[in-house]
């Protein structure tokens, strides 16, 4: 099938152009200027479909390099499976997701790998690949990392929390950092200091402090900028890339931007969250409502500044890009698990639908460019996880992965509600009974998504179906200094 995108501006991480562009089959044949002779008197005859993009953005796919699909955690799994959260994913103008296949204790590295292949395959409505979490790291899985790039996967996953789930102590790091820096394997960081946090845990619980706020409080920023410093040295001591995920305290922000000022290949990406959200206005919600918004890393206080520090972040490359570590969970039945104890609330937030559209409000509100919005959302995760030329970019050769985003448009976040304000359903696509956006408002939206060359989302519909989308091989970074 052919398509011929007329009259919209293509925008791109380094500038923006009024053009169109042809699609043949599942790639980008040709981007050319209006009214291009090369197609013709009537480009229409020569192509099985014309889309009018004037007054429009023409973006690459949006590449979502953080997201957990049916992951198990604290006895229930994420509420999302591959086919509902790819379908949510489309919706919100995302075409590639970059998911976490799970190594548990006691299994063998590529056990997990297969395990999420088969949760994947046959599912997905866009393209998908791995990173690979290292969740029992001995010599057994030191070895199987050799053989993770043959299988597409080329960054791995290690945590500094989670003590008896993902917990790797530093020496374990260390080794594990040695072989990153042998093979090129990206390492990924959750950076906290897990067993200080285990310490406060106990002791607000033991004080009867057991709200959704509290989850904050005992996850505090020095534990994270502690551990993001930590994980840096080793990095420097051993040569390994190292890219520090879900960035939510501005100290954290400072020691990365400190490596990167010396030359080493230290980056870091933030959240949707962590950039509106706050401990004071979310997780200090009346009752057990702030269990909505119960994440790790946590919001952080709006009076300290972290949220404007990481908008300034984003603007200055300090932080280089925005995932959403979507990992769903419904209030009821997984969320209220921690009615009377926060540290049993399920860690994560619903966002993979909204991410194009609240970096987009940062763009209206001069928080960033429009060059920038495709940078952070598309350009660089595409190379920071070794897929760009496929994705991230709308030029000849490339996966036909491209966002029809309407300016003049408006998006309504949350749950539907009529004349009267009672709720009539949800309006988001994600496999959740609440809305962690509930209320916002987007001065921009989606209009059409087409994934390989096949339109997915046109005219408010999904057109799309499961098994759509294929796994992705990736190569190594291509965003190494």
């Amino acid at each position: 099938m052919k398509i011929l995108i007329q009259n919209g501006t293509v925008v791109s991480a380094t500038g923006r152009v009024l053009a169109d562009v042809l699609t043949d089959g599942e790639t980008i044949a040709a981007v050319l200027a209006p009214g291009s002779a090369l197609l013709g008197a009537d480009p229409a005859a020569s192509v099985d479909r014309v889309i009018d993009a004037t007054g429009r953005y023409v973006i690459p796919g949006g590449v979502d390099a953080h997201t957990h699909m049916e992951l198990p955690f604290g006895g229930t799994a994420a509420s999302d499976t591959f086919e509902t959260g790819t379908r949510a994913a489309a919706w919100g103008g995302t075409t590639t997701i970059i998911d976490f296949a799970v190594q548990s204790h006691g299994q063998r590295v590529f056990d997990g790998l297969t395990a999420w292949h088969e949760k994947a395959a046959g599912n997905c409505a866009i393209d998908y690949g791995f990173h690979q979490i290292i969740g029992d790291l001995n010599t057994d899985s030191l070895q199987a990392m050799d053989g993770l790039l043959a299988e597409g996967v080329s960054s791995f996953k290690l945590f500094m929390a989670y003590s008896g789930v993902f917990y790797s102590d530093d020496a374990q790091i260390l080794k594990a950092m040695q072989k990153s820096a042998g093979t090129g394997l990206m390492t990924m960081m959750h950076a906290e200091n897990g067993p200080a946090i285990d310490v406060l845990v106990g002791q607000l619980l033991a004080q009867g402090k057991t709200a959704p706020y509290y989850h904050g409080v005992a996850r505090a920023w020095q534990l994270e900028e502690e551990a993001t410093h930590r994980a840096i040295m080793l990095a420097n001591l051993t040569g390994a890339p190292l890219y520090v995920v879900h960035v939510s305290a501005r100290q954290a922000v400072e020691q990365i931007a400190a490596a990167r000022d010396t030359g080493q290949n230290v980056f870091g990406e933030t959240c949707p969250q962590y950039l509106y959200l706050s401990l004071e206005e979310n997780l200090g919600a009346p009752g057990f409502e702030g269990a909505k918004w119960v994440c790790s890393t946590p919001l952080r206080s709006r009076a300290e500044g972290h949220q404007d520090h990481l908008w300034q972040s984003l603007r200055t490359n300090d932080i280089q890009m925005v995932s959403t570590d979507h990992c769903p969970f419904c209030m009821k039945g997984q969320k209220d698990l921690g009615l009377n104890d926060f540290s049993k609330i399920p860690n994560g937030i619903g966002s993979v639908e909204h991410r194009l559209d609240l970096l987009y409000q940062g763009v209206v509100n001069e928080r960033i460019t429009l060059e920038r919005w495709v940078e952070i959302t598309s350009t660089t995760p595409a190379r920071m996880f070794g897929l760009y030329g496929r994705k991230g970019v709308i030029q000849p050769g490339a996966d036909a992965d491209i966002v029809i985003y309407d300016p003049n448009g408006h998006t309504s976040i949350g749950l539907g509600v009529d004349e009267f304000g009672e709720q009539t359903g949800r309006s988001h696509h994600m496999n959740m009974d609440h809305s962690a956006w509930e209320g916002y408002e987007i001065d921009g939206h989606v209009d059409t998504v087409i994934s390989r060359g096949k339109v997915i989302i046109d005219a408010q519909a999904y057109l799309g179906a499961r098994g759509d989308g294929r796994f992705v091989p990736r190569g190594l970074s291509q965003y190494l200094i």
